[in-house]
């Protein structure tokens, strides 16, 4: 049986899959593939908060930031999401170095007001609880944002989303920054979640293992991490919290 610290890798060269222990893994830099009934997910993580997915429905750009460098090898967007204002989120210089001739956006409000005219003519803005549609794809908007009282001004009620994208026959979440609302845990039919957990910012590993537990995802990705005076969690902490609760993916966020 596969290991939660361990991560399955499929190479056309060796025709079939390779199961590689996380150090091995993070040095090769390498992506997750997940079958779907319309074909595969590839899952590549970039940095921090910031992946990409390319989709039977196109490619999915999530919180792009940094040097438009460290997407140069992977596809070009076809949509991209912005889930909040923040600098490890969101960054217009990055957005304008990605945009193809038919890249879209959807964004949250506060960012959608914070746009130029030349991006904000590319973008659909939704708040919580709302949705929208790329094509055939369903984006629902889900709150995301911080409940215990000290951590509130980082990112208040109602601004802030998470996104759940549903393809056919799979759905992912996407938590952008927040703690372990009702909202989330009240979520069903999740088949691959990006959960955040970094102190003081959204929630710590605990947290976000008792989130798991309630809304039961197949597969997660522990990201955003890194925080500030002691905040960073640890991932490998996170997936023996988890246990047999999903398959946990630890990826390479900070080589």
């Amino acid at each position: 049986m596969q290991s939660r610290r361990s991560f399955i890798t499929t190479t056309a060269a060796m025709g079939g899959t390779v199961f590689l222990p996380f150090a091995a893994r993070s040095a090769a830099h390498a992506s997750d593939i997940f079958a779907t009934p319309a074909g595969d997910i590839t899952v590549h993580p970039v940095n921090h908060a910031s992946f990409v997915m390319e989709t039977p429905l196109g490619v999915i750009y999530v919180d792009p930031v940094g040097s438009a460098s460290l997407y140069g090898e992977l596809p070009g967007a076809d949509l991209i999401l912005i889930t909040h204002e923040h600098g490890d989120h969101y960054q217009p210089e990055t957005l304008n170095a990605l945009l193809q001739g038919s890249t879209q956006m959807i964004v949250n409000p506060a960012v959608y007001g914070k746009l130029a005219a030349g991006l904000k003519a590319r973008s659909n803005k939704i708040a919580n609880g709302e949705t929208t549609n790329f094509g055939a794809l369903k984006v629902d908007a889900i709150a995301a944002y911080n409940s215990t009282a000290s951590r509130q001004k980082y990112h208040p009620k109602g601004r802030d989303n998470s996104y759940v994208l549903s393809f056919e026959g799979f759905r992912v979440y996407i938590s952008g920054d927040t703690e372990d609302v009702p909202e989330m845990r009240a979520l069903s039919q999740i088949d691959l979640a990006f959960l955040c957990m970094n102190l003081p910012f959204t929630m710590d590993v605990t947290a976000a293992a008792s989130a798991v537990a309630a809304f039961r995802p197949r597969f997660v990705y522990p990201y955003h991490y890194r925080g500030r005076q002691g905040g960073t969690q640890d991932p490998a902490q996170f997936a023996d919290l988890v246990g047999a609760g999903a398959d946990v993916r630890l990826a390479d966020w900070y080589g």
